[in-house]
């Protein structure tokens, strides 16, 4: 019996080395980016409360904008690794059109939305329902923030066409590099524009800090950007990428009917997420501040095994786009297994240092104990996040974008917002035990996705049909 689960679930040296050159670059990558944007929270942190809160509403926007992103470079990038994996470089290069264009629709609209009702969405998590902070004061330095960080949404766009491009050819290595440099070039710029140097700089607060994001975003474009149009043998896909905008109808109808459902599931599964949080912040001004601190090293802790389920798009993708089936399903078991296996030790790190992290911030002693208790909740979960979301991207590198359509977005409008809106609104339940109770619906999605990746109705080669 150890020797079936070893052989199903633990693989060799080979197996692991692949994985871990695919995920090494990217957990550092990812790690760097958090762990600046930990440390520019805590900078921002330092100011006050309510410069503390608007700005993370205003993240909180900007991820919906980000995961968009994500999911329109994701619809075409399923297509993209299975025609790199056959070698169709031609294939490709109409996916990577496909992307930009994508990337580019999404951020006008963006750009647009968050112009016009940048004031009415960021006023939806301002209650004066808490004990602390001045709500008028927090839509202030929001509304200062969100300015200045719409610049960044372009440009943030057309990087991740890039990156994403980049990926699904196995190179994992430059876009960590674009982002180490970035992340660098936030960190210092951070530091001198929010506090000032002297008379050299003047401290710019807020703004200081979205400054800092802009050019950072701006640095990790160009370059990804000069990188791939510099080394065209090892990017195929980029010749002549520009010389047409055509993409055949064929291949444009597949991405579409494939990709649209898995952009719609990250815009709405993204809204749905900010959705929840704006159900928690019905409590007062101390619950957005202390959800903002838990995120943060939450987002810290969580990217391994969100680069882990990256991955699992990119290895099983390419062997599915191959042909190599069986080899797919086998990676996929290992994959998931070595995941949460990952995600399971990173929780308990998490335990351990995440009464000691609210401590740095220069808030009240009420908030920094909610956050505890987030962080402490937000832990406990991550294990079975881990399992949800491998089932996930298992299920999307076979193209079944209709089902994790269901799995993901559909589950969080339908199960998860009403019950969270219940909770918070009607009841008087402290606002821990409403964390808990809906932190701990992923339950339901781990039974859903066992079942569904055990069924192997993922296991499929769909460049065939493009």
């Amino acid at each position: 019996m150890l020797r079936k689960f070893k052989s199903k679930f633990i693989g060799d040296r080979h197996f692991y080395h692949k994985v871990l050159y695919l995920a090494v670059p990217m957990i550092i990558q990812n790690a760097i980016t958090s762990f600046v944007s930990f440390l520019d929270n805590i900078m921002v942190g330092q100011i006050g409360t309510e410069q503390m809160s608007g700005v993370a509403i205003v993240n909180q926007l900007m991820f919906v904008f980000n995961i968009c992103i994500f999911g329109g470079v994701s619809g075409a990038g399923i297509f993209g690794t299975q025609f790199y994996g056959k070698g169709d470089y031609e294939g490709q290069k109409y996916t990577f059109r496909f992307k930009m264009y994508a990337s580019i629709l999404i951020s006008c609209a963006a750009f647009c939305l968050l112009g016009f009702g940048g004031t009415q969405l960021i006023s939806l998590y301002l209650s004066d329902s808490g004990s602390v902070g001045d709500i008028s004061l927090a839509l202030k330095y929001g509304k200062e923030y969100l300015i200045i960080m719409m610049a960044g949404l372009l440009p943030f766009a057309i990087g991740q066409t890039y990156i994403s491009s980049i990926r699904e050819t196995g190179q994992t290595l430059v876009p960590m590099i674009g982002g180490i440099a970035a992340v660098i070039t936030n960190l210092i710029l951070d530091y001198l524009l929010i506090f000032g140097a002297g008379d050299l700089i003047p401290a710019l607060g807020v703004s200081g800090a979205a400054i800092a994001t802009v050019i950072a975003r701006f640095a990790e474009c160009l370059i990804v950007l000069i990188w791939t149009h510099r080394n065209k043998e090892k990017n195929p896909y980029i010749k002549g990428a520009y010389n047409s905008l055509r993409i055949p109808g064929g291949i444009l109808k597949d991405i579409v009917r494939k990709g649209l459902p898995l952009m719609l599931n990250e815009m709405l599964w993204a809204s749905g997420m900010t959705v929840i949080v704006q159900c928690y912040a019905v409590r007062g001004l101390e619950v957005v501040a202390a959800q903002n601190i838990s995120s943060t090293i939450t987002n810290l802790f969580n990217i391994v095994y969100l680069q882990l389920g990256s991955c699992i798009s990119i290895v099983v993708g390419q062997l599915l786009g191959a042909g190599r089936l069986k080899e797919a399903k086998d990676a996929d078991n290992k994959m998931i297994f070595f995941s949460v296996g990952c995600c399971t030790v990173m929780a308990i790190v998490m335990v351990a240092v995440g009464r000691l992290f609210p401590s740095i911030y220069n808030t009240e002693e009420s908030i920094k104990e909610l956050a505890r208790n987030f962080i402490l909740i937000s832990a406990l979960v991550m294990p079975l996040c881990s399992f949800s979301h491998c089932s996930y991207f298992t299920l999307r590198s076979g193209g079944k974008t209709g089902i994790t359509f269901l799995f993901d977005s559909v589950y969080t409008w339908v199960v998860v917002i009403p019950f969270a809106y219940f909770l918070a609104n009607h009841t008087g339940w402290p606002i821990q035990t409403v964390f808990f109770m809906v932190q701990f619906t992923e339950i339901i999605k781990v039974v859903i996705g066992f079942f569904m990746v055990r069924s192997g109705i993922w296991i499929q080669t769909i460049v065939d049909e493009a």
